[in-house]
């Protein structure tokens, strides 16, 4: 089977408060640089063919985080078919702002359906996502495992696609900043072995002032422990 480890990158100035999409310049701040080098510590023991990254600043440095100290470093793939939604006159507002928007509500409630202002849609970006997998599933082997840092929404159409459900219940899914999820892809299918595990205990399970409140594509989720499935094995601890 092949296994894919799908790493949201690292804490950035922007994450959060706005919408950074495709603006270049966007590098990890010093929380994302730890978070970085804390998950590829976790990491280490795992044999890596290759590592595929968007080619934002913020994923590629996520991913030179990964493979620094290997020895042979496996390859990086830059690949813009894993890159950011395409997020078009939205790029680089306030989410406070947006959600005022009547786009908003498309999002959270049907986001199949959900096309940017002068960008993509959330279903082209997950088509094309979906289809990088598989495309790099096929050129790394059945044998190989792989990581693929990418972004927030990206990274749930992929866990989407693999659960079977439909690309609107993509909003179910949390994806943290530098959070690890596992999928496996075999002749009987993909399986999921861990989603937004991000190593840490449980002080986040505790309920937030926030929690109740819709995220927009591409924001971080309010939840910080790890979130594994039951069949949770083998993969990086």
């Amino acid at each position: 089977m092949t296994t894919v480890l799908l790493v949201r990158h690292g804490l950035t100035p922007l994450t959060g408060p706005v919408l950074a999409g495709w603006t270049p310049g966007v590098h990890l701040d010093e929380r994302g640089r730890a978070q970085a080098a804390a998950l590829a510590e976790r990491l280490r023991p795992v044999p890596l063919a290759a590592v595929v990254a968007s080619p934002l600043e913020r994923c590629r440095e996520t991913a030179e985080a990964i493979l620094a100290g290997r020895d042979p470093a496996p390859p990086l793939h830059v690949d813009e078919q894993v890159g950011e939604v395409r997020y078009g006159a939205w790029t680089g507002r306030e989410l406070r702002a947006l959600r005022k928007e009547p786009l908003w509500a498309v999002i959270q409630g049907h986001p199949s359906a959900a096309v940017f202002p002068d960008g993509e849609g959330l279903a082209v970006m997950g088509a094309r996502a979906v289809a990088a997998v598989r495309r790099w599933n096929a050129a790394l082997g059945p044998q190989a495992t792989y990581a693929i840092v990418s972004h927030g929404d990206v990274i749930k159409a992929i866990l989407a696609d693999a659960l079977g459900l439909h690309l609107d219940g993509f909003q179910r899914i949390g994806v943290d900043p530098c959070s690890l999820s596992v999928v496996r892809y075999g002749a009987g299918g993909p399986q999921v072995e861990r989603v937004n595990d991000t190593g840490g205990g449980a002080a986040g399970l505790a309920p937030s002032a926030r929690s109740g409140r819709n995220r927009a594509a591409g924001t971080p989720a309010t939840r910080t422990p790890a979130t594994r499935t039951r069949a949770a094995r083998g993969a990086a601890r």
